[in-house]
């Protein structure tokens, strides 16, 4: 194994940052307990747009009695959309009276203080820090869509949910969706079996079109506040989204934290930018991010949201005895001294994840994704924080930043001037 492939100081200290808060947590340790047979799994949504939906109708087929019972948006057209998809899919497993249809910034805690087993979070990632805390404290098992923080005190207060989900015995799913794809799960084994030798280098690609194009000043209705306006436009504003790097590349730098076993890079430079107007939101529409791991191994990841421009989604891992290939419009593969490619079945990963969450929750056997999922939200932040600063960034500089995106109060109907595009060389690190 290389050096690089080693768990490392950084990686030990960024596990111990929230020791000292949870000191005495052992006392709040449960011993887990399994759902019995034929008994229903309540849950809960958070987030009725169409990942929210999608995960719904994931999470109730994957347990033949999980039933949703509660859901809480912003947007009641939204939720009653949500609940009418659903229903058609699985009649008879949507069980969400009037009265647990809750509307609103505070209904996320209406839903967790509903009768639920199990809460699916799929807000703007600017509210999941908030969100999940408030669902573990309460004892629920949680399935969080990724990235799980925008900022560095996100981050850290994550860090401490994850801790407290562990004494408490309970699942905590990420929707890091490839870490569930049995191909994607095959070629990893191999790359840390030595099937490439020892890493040297990692480039990932996430080429695509814009993702959701913010609408032009005009569209805003007279009268709808700032607040209103960025959380129904929410990709587009960093407080809510992250930037695209944060909210949809993360997926491949994911990929290169999975082939670096977790472990935190020492540090990355970042260039990026905003090439395509963007009617008043403030995130970048491309990055190019390269991360120096221990042993001089580099990770390079790319992406870009822009159409009518070259699309791919690929990633290419180096080693000193051949490569592995994953995308291409091919099985992910290995080529060098010990060929090999993946042929087993092809199995739904958005569906794999909820169907090892409801089997968890029903054995009594918690998963915890907690220490993985902060792991790579933050080397996607670190990358942003480069890019944005046109500096250097240290693992550990970019987990002590004091930068916070997310307001301490949010209010539905006030005012929210947002930053406007960060530039190089002039904004600062913080």
């Amino acid at each position: 194994m290389s050096d690089s492939a080693k768990p490392s100081e950084s990686r030990r200290g960024f596990l111990k940052t929230t020791a000292g808060a949870l000191a005495g947590a052992g006392a709040l340790a449960q011993t887990a307990k399994g759902v019995a047979a034929g008994e229903a799994i309540k849950v809960g949504l958070v987030g009725c747009g169409g990942r929210g939906t999608g995960a719904a109708a994931q999470a109730i087929k994957a347990d033949d009695f999980s039933e949703l019972t509660a859901v809480a948006d912003v947007d009641p057209e939204r939720i009653d959309r949500s609940l009418e998809i659903l229903d058609k899919r699985h009649p008879g497993k949507v069980k969400v009276e009037a009265e647990r249809r809750y509307l609103g910034l505070d209904a996320f805690q209406k839903v967790i203080d509903s009768d639920v087993d199990v809460v699916l979070l799929a807000t703007p990632p600017g509210f999941r820090p908030q969100h999940l805390r408030a669902c573990i404290e309460a004892g629920k098992h949680v399935f969080c869509e990724k990235p799980v923080a925008v900022d560095a005190p996100g981050i850290r207060s994550v860090l401490k949910t994850v801790k407290l989900a562990q004494q408490k015995q309970l699942s905590l799913v990420a929707g890091f969706c490839w870490r569930y794809h049995d191909a994607i799960r095959g070629i990893f084994e191999k790359v840390h079996d030595g099937a490439i030798g020892d890493l040297v280098s990692y480039y990932a690609t996430y080429y695509t079109s814009p993702v959701k194009p913010m609408p032009p000043a005009t569209d805003r209705p007279e009268g709808m506040s700032d607040t209103e306006w960025q959380i129904r436009n929410w990709y587009n504003f960093g407080w809510l989204s992250g930037d695209s790097l944060i909210e949809q590349a993360v997926h491949s730098v994911d990929k290169v934290a999975w082939a670096m076993r977790d472990s935190p890079p020492e540090s990355c430079v970042a260039v990026g930018g905003r090439q395509i107007p963007a009617h008043g939101g403030n995130i970048f529409d491309h990055f190019e991010v390269n991360y120096l791991y221990p042993g001089g191994v580099r990770a390079f990841v790319g992406c870009r949201q822009q159409a009518g421009c070259h699309n791919e989604n690929s990633d290419y891992i180096l080693g000193t005895r051949g490569r592995a290939i994953i995308g291409r419009r091919l099985a992910p593969h290995i080529i060098g001294e010990r060929h090999w490619a993946y042929e087993g079945p092809k199995v739904d990963m958005y569906q794999q994840e909820h169907d090892e969450l409801f089997r968890s929750i029903r054995r009594g056997e918690p998963l915890n994704d907690g220490e993985r999922m902060t792991t790579s939200t933050l080397l996607a932040i670190m990358g942003r924080m480069a890019a944005y600063t046109g500096q250097e960034i240290t693992w550990q500089q970019a987990l002590e930043s004091e930068e916070s995106l997310v307001p301490e109060h949010i209010d539905w109907d006030a005012a929210h001037e947002v930053p406007g595009l960060a530039q190089p060389g002039i904004t600062r690190f913080v």
